[in-house]
């Protein structure tokens, strides 16, 4: 997948520029938790990041021919935004599972792509599944796409070398005392703030000023049910 992802970026004209790889967890189980700006955010992580892990892909992927096929067969995770509560906690266990199973997990915890490439607050299934198995959280941020390819536009390249830059923390450990639901809130939070510093050092816009009264980055509470990333 590694080598495919390499050589498609190099035919779509994108140079991707990586660091901090040192932060990445030599083995075991752990959760990339990266920003999402493009669909090209897929092919760009994979030409970088190592370690055969599991992503959690939109279930309309898995019904594409040939390409639906391998991420089944691979054991990615099909994720149903529109679905409810149950769903949800289903999805969470899947997660749960694949780290149980000794593999990493890549989730862009924002839910959807952002159409400006600012950082949106986080949903809370994936920390659910890392506080859960007990594992780390490496926090990933991802720069450039989103002027690539916009949400819902093709890419436009010109043929011209496009810059593209990844950037990954030190892991994040949950913390092992306390209940859950603030466990939870505490690692997404904890996420949340180290991917907007990576993000901002290799160049992302920071967010607008709140409106006055209103908590920057304001997530709701933190329930299985806003599992559906």
């Amino acid at each position: 997948m590694q080598r495919w992802c390499e050589t498609s970026a190099r035919g779509l004209n994108i140079a991707v520029h990586a660091s901090g790889m040192e932060n990445v967890p030599a083995h075991g189980p752990f959760v990339y938790a990266a920003n999402h700006q493009s669909v090209l955010d897929i092919l760009v992580l994979g030409s970088v990041l190592p370690h055969d892990y599991k992503w959690a892909a939109k279930r309309e992927l898995m019904k594409i021919p040939f390409l639906g096929w391998h991420l089944k067969l691979a054991g990615h995770v099909p994720v149903d935004r529109s679905a409810g509560s149950r769903a949800a906690a289903q999805v969470i266990a899947r997660f749960e599972e694949v780290l149980r199973g000794g593999k990493p997990l890549l989730v862009f915890p924002e839910g959807t792509r952002s159409d400006d490439g600012i950082l949106r607050p986080f949903k809370s299934g994936s920390f659910y599944a890392a506080v859960r198995a007990g594992v780390p959280v490496v926090p990933v941020a991802i720069e450039g796409t989103h002027r690539l390819m916009k949400k819902g536009a093709p890419d436009t390249g010109d043929g011209r070398m496009r810059d593209v830059y990844v950037r990954i923390g030190a892991p994040i450990e949950p913390r092992a005392e306390g209940k859950e639901a603030v466990r939870v809130s505490d690692l997404r939070d904890r996420a949340h703030a180290a991917v907007m510093d990576l993000h901002l050092a290799i160049g992302g816009t920071p967010p607008k000023p709140a409106p006055t009264g209103i908590e920057p980055n304001a997530v709701p509470p933190v329930t299985e049910a806003s599992a559906a990333e």
